[in-house]
């Protein structure tokens, strides 16, 4: 064993890692979104949990990317603690199919396929493959299937290193000296924590491990404790992600660690006692990579199925151990920027937030509408609490969608960043125009300002433009329906035109006297604020439509539509101006 050697098993880790890395994001990447849908729906009882952590675990090969993604959702008050505990267990069953990939590096055999199945032999052609796919395609989804061959070539390329690096450890005598230490259970599980804590992975530590197996010297015995530590090593990533969460944040990383801990200490005392009455004889047997593997999926199998019946004490276990302050209150993270290690989740509940900053604003306009009929003081203060509210969202999500923005997400993904990018600012703008219409109505409540008959039918009739338009861009926008998106543009020149009508029959009223300048100053305010909330509505919908598009020049698109030639704009168009139609008033006889 040459320092040469070592450099290999460094390099062989280095690769190991970096090729987890690359598989798992871009793994999560072409999950997308659906990932924190299905978390939210399948919770509801123990065992659906353990099957949805085991899926998305193998889905993105890391069950630490999945028990911080946990503590993010937790920290956020998207999922409560209780349906976290089977989705903890399950990520445990589900990391085991690393190990049985990385037995392939021990087949042996001279048959062709055998061969062929070796990682020496496949991860170049693979890794081939993988860069064609990305050099040659345009389509995201397949150059992310080559990436993810290419993360998965390294990764076992990776263990062909580490193979290579450990051989000449066989023909030491002072390695298998060293081993014999390992038969102490309790060394070797505080061995295999503390490496696993190390490499912050399980995976490149049951690598290594499968690894030495090759130099013969290493037993089940030896081997068994070791995989026990690897597990109680990997709740240290959810312990470093808990730091600066909340209590329920917190509370996650002791559920996974009690259940790490437990399931080993139950498992030595049962298998170790039995061990000395029932002497078994495959302890001193050679253990190889299948072998692992083996012991890797049974042991965590069995600790699992040990612990799921006490789901409900390991709960109570996080709140023991994590208390209830009285003194301090539950404060959730808006999204908690843990989510963005998982960036399609991350994604996912940030459009979740846009859409209710979209429903925020929608109700804060009607509220302030309600003012121009029922005037209150508590409709006022509720008007300006979702205006502050408003403002939060804007600064909060803005920060989190440019930090998402820079992470490597798919194409629709990025598509669905760029829409939300584009519609807070007006979101956050309508609330201020609520505010706008919110002092004209106190200044008509305080001045006992009246409007002719004429004048508060038009308003009606504006402000049921105004609802529709609101309603249809919220509608749109939450739900994707963009043949709702595309209706928004026709009204908004059809609330222009109502516009245009009510100033036209002001000017008329006035010149008769039926009006006063001190109405129409308030009149103005109300006008002009009003076409602010249908601009707004309007450009929500064009972003809307853009990102749909993948394409970004909004004033192109708007003359387009409104030209002579679009039919179908027209149509709309003529149906909304029939709709809210105000009546024009005849001009004063000279």
């Amino acid at each position: 064993m040459t320092i040469f050697n070592l450099f290999t098993l460094c390099g062989g880790i280095a690769f190991f890692l970096y090729g987890m890395s690359v598989l798992s994001s871009n793994l999560e990447k072409v999950a997308g979104g659906k990932m924190e849908q299905v978390l939210k729906r399948m919770t509801s009882n123990p065992i659906k949990s353990l099957l949805l952590g085991a899926g998305i675990t193998i889905a993105i090969q890391s069950s630490s990317a999945v028990t911080v993604m946990l503590v993010g959702l937790v920290n956020s008050g998207i999922m409560e603690l209780g349906q976290t505990v089977g989705i903890i267990m399950g990520s445990n069953i589900g990391t085991t199919l690393t190990a049985w990939i990385l037995s392939l590096s021990g087949i042996e055999g001279d048959a062709l396929l055998i061969q062929l199945l070796k990682p020496e032999v496949f991860s170049p052609v693979l890794a081939l493959a993988g860069v064609i796919m990305r050099m040659v395609s345009r389509k995201n989804r397949v150059r992310s299937a080559g990436t993810i061959m290419v993360g998965f070539s390294v990764l076992m390329y990776g263990t062909v290193l580490m193979k290579d690096a450990v051989s000449p450890l066989a023909e030491m005598p002072e390695f298998n000296a060293i081993l014999l230490y390992f038969t102490n259970p309790f060394l070797g599980v505080l061995v295999g924590a503390l490496l696993t804590m190390a490499i912050q992975s399980s995976a490149a530590a049951v690598g290594m491990l499968q690894a030495l197996t090759i130099t013969g010297g290493v037993t089940y015995g030896i081997a068994l404790p070791i995989i026990m530590g690897q597990n109680i090593g990997t709740c240290f990533t959810a312990l470093l992600s808990s730091i600066g969460g909340n209590r329920s944040a917190r509370r996650v990383a002791v559920v996974h660690v009690s259940f790490n801990l437990i399931g080993t200490a139950v498992c030595l005392v049962v298998f170790y006692g039995s061990n000395l009455f029932m002497h078994y004889a495959f302890m001193d047997a050679v253990i190889d990579p299948w072998g692992v593997a083996m012991l890797h999926s049974i042991f965590n199998i069995a600790t699992t199925v040990l612990l799921l019946p006490f789901t409900r004490q390991l709960e109570r276990v996080a709140y023991l151990v994590v208390k209830e302050d009285e003194s301090e209150t539950a404060a959730y993270s808006f999204i908690d920027p843990l989510l963005l290690k998982t960036p399609s989740v991350a994604i996912a509940e940030s459009a979740h937030k846009t859409s209710e900053m979209a429903a925020l604003a929608q109700s804060t306009i009607l509220e302030a509408l309600s003012l121009l009929d029922d005037y209150n003081e508590s409709t006022v203060e509720k008007v300006l609490a979702n205006e502050d509210r408003l403002d939060q969202y804007e600064d909060k999500l803005g920060t989190f969608l440019v930090q998402l923005s820079s992470k490597s997400i798919s194409e629709r993904d990025s598509r669905t960043v760029s829409k939300q990018l584009h519609s807070i600012g007006d979101f956050e703008r309508i609330g201020d125009h609520a505010v706008n219409l919110m002092r004209a109505a106190q200044e008509i409540h305080e001045k006992g300002i009246h409007f002719s008959a004429a004048a508060v039918e038009e308003l009606h009739t504006l402000i049921a433009a105004l609802e529709e338009i609101l309603d249809i861009t919220t509608r749109g926008f939450i739900t994707g329906n963009m043949t709702l998106a595309n209706t928004v543009e026709p009204l908004e020149q059809v609330i222009d035109c109502i516009i245009a009508d009510i100033k036209s029959n002001h000017i008329t009223r006035l010149q008769k006297g039926y009006c006063t300048i001190e109405v129409g100053f308030v009149l103005s305010d109300l006008l002009t604020n009003c076409a602010r909330v249908s601009d707004h509505c309007s450009n929500i919908a064009v972003a809307q439509i853009e990102t749909a598009q993948n394409e970004f020049r909004a004033h192109e698109y708007l003359n387009g539509v409104k030209t002579a030639g679009s039919a179908a704009f027209q149509s709309v168009f003529d149906r909304y101006r029939a709709q809210f139609a105000v009546k024009i008033e005849p001009a004063p006889q000279a």
